[in-house]
């Protein structure tokens, strides 16, 4: 009788444990295989995790075994994984791509000839001397140049490296310089490109002739041979987390990497988060490459575009320049603000702004679900009146053609750019300045160079400002840094921003400096949000809203017992309603991390969704 080996194996895509199948073959921990499930007739990929004695079951035997395979430090990471953000480790695995075994590594030497200017010097012997640490450098300040000299250090010595990048940012100007350079090994990756050519990258960076990703994500789990260097540019960015389980935040995930696997680090951004500028150490890149002035204009005027915003976008346009416009969301987005102070109310035991719940009629706190009714006057001021005010890139975009016939106006926003093929035209375009005007929500935020732009607009930070998020702050001062440097990259700019919390943004950007807010902000949240201590949010959905209900009031009355753990709200979510289910939501707090892991997995209902510092 042939010998059997039993093995653990985890299936991909799958909320199931492992389970137990045997082989006639002695196979390694890692490979991938199939097996089926039950009396299914369809095969399903696993991954063998474990070699065990034969169990007292009876097993199903693996059906087939191919010749991909997941590594020592895929299988390490994905356990993390499946631990801190709780999912399982099928799921956690399914990130990755895995390795193939028949390839012939290659290499190639780089010579970028880039000289660094004595600070920008200063700045690379930091990183060198600093296995992960903080870029923070201003806009302009020539980060990127930073970047490849790194990059190139890595790749002569044979390593790989990756740069991650929010998606937008990936942008056809960047593809080239980084092409300049490292020419044919150099690829990018995101979830536009075809299947064809992901293929092509995957071999490429298999066999060595790839040797830096620039990409999204999802990069970040590609089969690296040999990576030296992780690069997050634009740290900051929410994008780096993922709304799907599993919840993970790809920047904090790349630190747990370097630490773990000994590899360098560079987190970069002009507006870094608190959690990075708190815990690693940081370089401050300050001078601008670019002889630059700007000046920054506020307005109170509520109206979307006043007569003094009209007046200005006209004389930059009679001066051949371009105007960008600036709106946080690219819908009619909904806000409580003041008519006469601009502050919004808040909530009395958690120092955020609360939110409208139109069908009762109140406004309520989404950390402790205090609610009370929309006031008659501002409680700040004592005479304003809160109002609901309501704008969007469609509306803005209509007034500015109607005032602007002769001129080429274009939305920038995620409704109309739906393909990177319209993103690279537009920017294209806009390069080319055949577009006079860009209207856009976020997405103008992020890193693209504009030469000609000498005029930023943006309108509605104060609906930002006045979100129901402890981040609220950090969110406006960062957007709204980031817009401004998007103006006057070489030369003069303008920044109009309209608002009626002109002391908040005047304090630091004229005045002070983004590194003074971290600072400020780190004492305010000192006893109750992060870095200090750790979030969790539990989301709980379903068809029938009182089956939601009660499913989370179980859980509050069982959260509630918890010593280390805080319960510190619960009741609907923010968007009560989504594809059709109700949502209800707790929200946790704990600067205990392992109990609240240990109290995050004891939570067993179909209708959860787990989310590990949430950002929401």
């Amino acid at each position: 009788m042939s010998q059997e080996y039993f093995y653990e194996v985890a299936l991909l895509k799958s909320p199931l444990e492992p389970l137990t199948y045997k082989s006639q073959q002695l196979l390694n921990i890692g490979a991938l295989v199939n097996v089926s499930l039950g009396n299914r007739k369809n095969l399903n990929p696993a991954v063998i995790i474990k070699k065990v004695d034969e169990p007292s079951f009876k097993c199903l035997d693996i059906q087939e075994v191919t010749s991909y395979y997941y590594d020592a430090k895929m299988l390490s990471i994905a356990k993390f994984i499946a631990s801190y953000y709780v999912c399982s480790l099928g799921e956690a695995l399914s990130l990755y791509t895995p390795f193939e075994e028949k390839i012939v590594l290659e290499t190639s030497a780089f010579q970028s000839n880039i000289e660094l200017s004595k600070e920008q010097e200063e700045a690379y012997a930091f990183l060198k001397a600093h296995q992960q640490a903080l870029l923070f450098a201003n806009t302009g300040s020539g980060k990127t140049e930073i970047y490849i000299k790194t990059i190139e250090e890595h790749l002569n010595q044979n390593k790989q490296a990756i740069l991650l990048m929010p998606e937008i940012s990936l942008t056809p100007q960047m593809q080239k310089r980084l092409e300049k350079v490292f020419g044919k090994s150099i690829a990018i990756w995101h979830s536009k490109i075809t299947k064809k050519k992901k293929q092509e990258i995957i071999e490429g960076l298999l066999r060595g002739t790839i040797q830096l990703i620039a990409g999204a994500r999802s990069a970040l789990f590609l089969p690296f041979r040999n990576l030296g260097l992780i690069i997050v540019d634009e740290e900051h960015d929410d994008s780096y987390k993922s709304d799907q389980k599993p919840r993970l935040n790809v920047k904090d995930l790349s630190i747990y990497i370097a630490k773990q696997h000994n590899l360098q680090l560079i987190l970069g951004s002009a507006t870094p988060s608190i959690s990075s500028f708190h815990k690693i150490p940081y370089f401050r890149l300050s001078k601008s490459f670019f002889p630059t002035s700007k000046s920054i204009t506020f307005f109170e005027n509520q109206t979307a575009l006043s007569v003094d915003i009209k007046n200005k976008i006209q004389k930059t346009l009679d001066e051949n320049k371009q105007v960008i416009i600036f709106l946080p969301t690219r819908a009619n987005f909904k806000y409580q603000v003041c008519s006469s102070c601009g502050k919004s109310v808040e909530c009395p035991y958690c120092s955020v702004s609360m939110s409208l719940h139109k069908n009762t009629l109140a406004l309520k706190c989404h950390y402790c679900g205090y609610a009370q009714q929309i006031p008659q006057v501002c409680p700040s001021c004592k005479t304003g009146i809160i109002q609901n005010l309501r704008i969007g890139t469609a509306q803005v975009e209509e007034e500015l053609i109607s005032l602007f016939p002769s001129k080429n106006i274009v939305r920038f926003d995620r409704d109309s750019i739906t393909t990177n093929t319209k993103l690279k035209a537009v920017l294209n375009d806009f390069n080319n300045e055949k577009i006079d005007i860009l209207v856009g929500t976020q997405m103008l935020s992020k890193g693209h160079d504009y030469h000609n732009v000498t005029l930023a607009v943006v309108l509605g930070i104060d609906s930002v400002l006045n979100m129901n998020s402890y981040k609220s702050r950090e969110k406006a001062l960062s957007l709204l840094i980031q817009i401004a440097g998007r103006s006057g990259r070489k030369g003069y700019g303008e920044v109009v921003v309209q608002t009626k919390n002109k002391e908040f943004f005047e304090h630091y950007l004229v005045h002070s400096d983004y590194e003074a807010f971290l600072n400020d902000e780190l004492e305010f949240r000192q006893e109750l949000y992060p870095p200090f201590y750790k979030m969790a949010k539990l989301v709980f959905a379903h068809t029938n809203g009182l089956k939601a209900q009660e499913e989370m009031n179980k859980y509050v009355k069982i959260l509630k017992d918890i010593k280390k753990i805080e319960l510190v709200g619960f009741g609907e979510s923010g968007v009560f309603k989504i594809a059709n289910k109700y949502r209800y939501e707790i929200l946790l707090r704990s600067n205990n991390i392992k109990e609240l892991i240990q109290v995050l997995h004891s939570i067993h209902s179909p209708m959860v969704t787990i989310d590990m510092d949430t950002i929401k």
